[in-house]
C-alpha cells in the first residue's frame, strides 16, 4: 500500500490519481475536514495528526511499502516524521512539492526566514496586519511583543476548531475570516480593502496555494508584503509534479 501524507489539494489529487491508477492507496490527513474533502472511496483514508512513533506504527500496521509526502511546503515536521519513519522501516521516502511562486520585483516585498522576523517585519510596516499564513501559528503573531496594540486578521480555514482555536487565542469574530481558498485575485482585493489592510504576511505556498493572486493583490494596492520563506529539508528524493510520482512508483515498486 502507498501512503500519501495528502494536506494538500494537490496531495489528494495525487492521492486519486494513484487510486485511478489501480494501486492501493492511503491517505494521511490532519482533520476530520480534510477527510471530507477526499471523495473517492478506494482511498483509505487515516484522519488525525501523527508523530514520528505514530507514522512508524501507522506503517507497519497497514504493511505501507512507501511514503509519498504530498504535505504542505511549510509542514517541516510533518516532512521530517516521515523520512525517519521511512527510514526505521526501510521503505523508500518521495516529496511531491509544488513549485514555489516566482516572486516580484517589488520594493515593498520583504523576506523572513521565519515567523518571529515576519512579526517583527509587520510590526514595522503597518498598524492592520492580513495574516495568509494559516492557523498554525497564529499564536506566534498573537503572543509576539512587537504586534501588541497591532491589529491581526486571520484568514483560515472554515473549520470549527480552527475558528475556534482563533477566539481561543483572542481573535475577535470579526477578524476571522473563515474561508476555503484559493482566492482570486479580485478576491483578495476586495478583502484587503474591507479590512483595510495595511500589511500582508504570506508564504511562498505555490500558485495552486494562492500565493500568486495574494502577491498580486497586495502590489495592486500598494500593501508592503512578507514573505515567509519555505524551510529547507535535505530530501532524498523530490519531484514535482504526479507524472515524475507514477515514473518513481513503476521503477521503485
Amino acid at each position: 500500500m502507498i501512503l500519501v501524507l495528502a494536506g494538500t489539494q494537490d496531495g489528494r489529487e495525487l492521492a486519486d490519481r494513484l487510486a485511478q491508477a489501480g494501486y492501493r492507496v492511503m491517505a494521511s490527513v490532519v482533520s476530520d475536514y480534510g477527510r471530507e474533502l477526499i471523495n473517492n472511496r478506494q482511498i483509505a483514508v487515516h484522519a488525525g495528526p501523527l508523530d514520528q512513533a505514530q507514522l512508524t506504527a501507522l506503517v507497519a500496521r497497514r504493511d505501507i511499502a512507501v511514503i509519498v509526502d504530498a504535505s504542505h511546503p511549510y509542514a517541516r515536521n510533518v516532512s521530517g516524521n516521515a523520512m525517519a519513519a521511512c527510514a526505521a522501516a526501510g521503505i523508500p521516502y518521495l516529496r511531491y512539492e509544488r513549485p514555489a511562486t516566482e516572486l516580484p520585483d517589488y520594493p515593498k516585498l520583504y523576506l523572513a526566514n521565519d515567523y518571529k522576523v515576519a512579526a517583527q517585519l509587520a510590526a514595522s510596516l503597518g498598524k492592520i496586519i492580513f495574516l495568509t499564513t494559516g492557523s498554525r501559528r497564529l499564536s506566534l503573531f498573537k503572543s509576539a511583543p512587537e504586534l501588541a496594540g497591532h491589529r491581526l486578521i486571520a484568514r483560515v480555514l472554515p473549520d470549527p476548531a480552527v475558528v475556534a482555536e482563533c477566539i481561543a487565542l483572542g481573535f475577535k469574530p470579526g477578524d476571522i475570516i473563515a474561508m476555503q481558498g484559493p482566492f482570486s485575485h479580485e478576491l483578495n482585493v476586495a478583502l484587503f480593502r474591507k479590512y483595510q489592510a495595511e500589511v500582508m504576511i504570506t508564504k511562498n505556498s505555490g500558485n495552486l496555494g494562492g500565493s500568486d493572486t495574494k502577491l498580486t493583490a497586495a502590489i495592486e494596492l500598494d500593501l508592503p508584503v512578507v514573505v515567509i520563506e519555505r524551510p529547507v529539508l535535505h530530501y532524498p528524493a523530490v519531484v514535482h509534479t504526479a507524472s515524475a510520482v507514477m515514473e518513481f512508483l513503476r521503477e521503485g515498486l
